[in-house]
Order: C-alpha cells, then sequence, then structure tokens
C-alpha cells in the first residue's frame, strides 16, 4: 500500500456512500483524515438496507475524517449544484469527485418498466455527468484533482451485452463519462479513472438482487476501499482514462495477500462480477 502519500486535508465529494462500496471508501479516506462530503437521499433505515447516510457519517467521523452529510437526489440540478457550493464552501475546495451512486434492475428487456430505464440511466450516468461537471471549476483549482466512477471497463463484444441490456447501457453510459471527460480535461491536469470490482462484493445490491448465495462467493468492499485510495492518492498526472480493476490495482501497489478480503469462502470460489474476465495466472 502506499505510505509516501495521504489524503489528509483532501475533500472528496461523493454520490450515495450511505453503505457499501461507497461508505468504505469514504471510511478509508477518513482514516488519513480526509473531508468527506456525501451526497445521498437514505435518512431512515431499511430493513433490507442497513444503513443511512447519518450512520456513514458518523463512521468517516470515527475513522478520523471530517464528514459533510448531504440529504438529496443526485438527479436533482439544483441539490447537486447546492451540494457542491455547501462542500467547497466548509472545506475550502473540491480534490476528488466519486461516482459511487447506482440503481440495478436486472430484468429482461420485456420485463423492465420504462420507469426503471429511465431511473437507471438518470442516477448511473445522468448523475455521474451532472456532478463531475458541476465540481469542475473546484477540481481545476486542486493541486492534485481526480474523478473515480464506479463503472466497467468498456467492452463492445456481444457476449457482455445479451442480458440485462438495460442495466449494461445505464453502467456503460458512466464508462462513456469517464472515456470522455478523460480526453476532455487531459489538458485541465484532471485525472478522470473508472474503478471495478473482478468479483462480486458483498453489498445489498448483491443480497438483495443479484442473489443472496452469491454472499459467500463475494468479497468484501473494502478491497475496492483501497483500489480507490490507491488511485486517488497517486499524482492526477500518473494515469488519466483508465478502466481498472480492483485486484489489479492492489497487485500494483504491492499487494500480494488478498485472503483478507474474503467473505466466508474461498478464493477459487468467488463469482466473477458483470463484464470482467477471470484473472489470468
Amino acid at each position: 500500500m502506499s505510505e509516501s502519500r495521504t489524503l489528509s486535508g483532501v475533500t472528496l465529494i461523493m454520490s450515495g456512500g450511505s453503505r457499501g462500496i461507497g461508505e468504505a471508501i469514504a471510511v478509508r479516506a477518513a482514516r488519513d483524515g480526509a473531508n468527506v462530503a456525501l451526497l445521498a437521499k437514505t435518512t431512515e433505515p431499511h430493513p433490507a438496507l442497513p444503513g443511512t447516510i447519518h450512520t456513514a457519517a458518523a463512521a468517516i467521523e470515527e475513522a478520523g475524517g471530517h464528514a459533510l452529510p448531504l440529504v438529496g437526489d443526485v438527479r436533482d440540478d439544483a441539490f447537486v449544484a447546492d451540494a457542491v457550493a455547501r462542500t467547497a464552501e466548509a472545506f475550502g475546495g473540491i480534490d476528488v469527485v466519486v461516482n459511487n451512486a447506482s440503481a440495478i434492475d436486472l430484468s429482461r428487456t420485456e420485463d423492465l418498466p420504462m420507469k426503471k430505464y429511465d431511473l437507471m440511466n438518470d442516477i448511473n450516468c445522468r448523475g455521474t455527468f451532472l456532478l463531475t461537471k458541476t465540481a469542475l471549476p473546484w477540481l481545476r483549482q486542486s493541486a492534485n484533482p481526480h474523478v473515480l466512477t464506479l463503472s466497467p471497463p468498456l467492452a463492445l463484444d456481444p457476449k457482455w451485452h445479451t442480458q440485462h441490456t438495460a442495466y449494461t447501457i445505464a453502467k456503460f453510459g458512466m464508462s462513456l463519462v469517464t472515456l470522455g471527460l478523460a480526453g476532455e480535461l487531459r489538458e485541465d491536469g484532471i485525472a478522470v479513472n473508472s474503478l471495478w470490482p473482478r468479483t462480486a462484493i458483498d453489498t445489498a445490491a448483491v443480497r438483495n438482487v443479484v442473489g443472496a448465495d452469491l454472499v459467500t462467493h463475494s468479497r468484501k468492499p473494502t478491497i475496492m476501499a483501497d483500489a480507490a485510495y490507491e488511485i486517488i492518492v497517486r499524482p492526477a498526472s500518473e494515469r488519466t482514462g483508465a478502466f481498472l480493476i480492483d485486484d489489479d490495482v492492489l497487485e500494483e501497489a504491492g499487494v500480494t495477500d488478498f485472503s483478507v478480503y474474503l467473505n466466508g469462502g474461498a478464493e477459487e470460489d468467488l463469482a466473477l462480477d458483470f463484464w470482467v474476465e477471470a484473472k489470468s495466472s
């Protein structure tokens, strides 16, 4: 893991983050003393979705960071503009945008209501574009500006597009934002990258949408948190426009033992996430 750099005093603004991977990324940054603004809607716990924006903020503070919980919808232009302004006012700027908010529905095309199609695209793709766009004036003033989006590597092989077409469109839309903005913002020195897990991750989405039987075939959210940390702690000039996989990032950082990320199962039994191949030996 990186030891020579730190996120102390760095300000992150994140969509979502009340639980799961987003919360894990926020808490990892907080351990360095980072400032973290969370944009999320969840104020009351749900029986199937534990965690709220307030419990996540408390975890950030407990880890040593400074939290700014901002309750609202990433689809709302006025809310996002206000959230960005409040974050910059509270912490003196914005250094990192983490596009974490995402909606999922794996229904086949004929079974998917258009309301769900619109929801996924509005949160996943439009929300990513909106939050990043709105934060750009502050990112341009940062000494080490990063945009990190939790979305998969782009690929046009038909095998990736024959299931859950609407969800694929929404997630690949997020990745197209990475591809486009990496080129558009290169001269501004803003790193724009995507991060995706090699395997299933034990999150509420896996437990409640993909299938609870995958829990022991998943890794813990901390693998994504540690990988995200390794990306945003490094100079923005080192890499942009990359579609990164969590265990590749950590191997590059010197990690050799991934057993700490197991979620009760065995390494050989891990289930691959969507749109990724098994790691070559």
